[in-house]
């Protein structure tokens, strides 16, 4: 765990089932205090408790076809707070779908897919090395 607290971790995904798959798969390792949601309007009014991560998924109008897609959702939790890590999450592998995710700023995407929870395993602690590697950088730019 980073700091002996949990990492808050959103989880964003308009199918019920692999939603709630994830939550049980990220419980089971204890590091975590999550919160989901099915939609992405629910996930931006609740931006304020202040996520360390937030997966979330590409297409989300399996619910209400008028819900917001996953990169106008990420764009607004952008806006809200440019440094909380988005990870995209899709059913799509077509490497046009992960470049426009990252020209949002998404940090990484991933295939739904067998190994795709392992795959998250291994992209949240890069996130925090990534995070380390910033403030380093920012202390190390204030000295020169």
């Amino acid at each position: 765990m980073i700091n002996k607290q949990k990492i808050k971790l959103f989880l964003v995904d308009d199918d019920a089932l692999y939603l709630k798959s994830l939550e049980i798969e990220f419980m089971e390792r204890g590091e975590f205090k999550i919160e989901t949601y099915p939609t992405g309007e629910l996930c931006i009014e609740n931006l304020n408790h202040n996520p360390d991560i937030i997966i979330l998924d590409y297409e989300l109008s399996g619910i209400d076809k008028k819900a917001m897609n996953g990169i106008d959702v990420l764009d607004k939790i952008k806006a809200y707070d440019p440094e909380i890590p988005v990870i995209m999450l899709s059913s799509q592998d077509k490497i046009e779908v992960a470049v426009n995710c990252m020209h949002h700023k998404a940090f990484d995407y991933v295939v739904k897919s067998e190994t795709a929870f392992l795959r998250l395993n291994k992209i949240i602690p890069a996130i925090f090395r990534f995070k380390k590697m910033e403030k380093q950088l920012s202390w190390y730019m204030e000295r020169m």
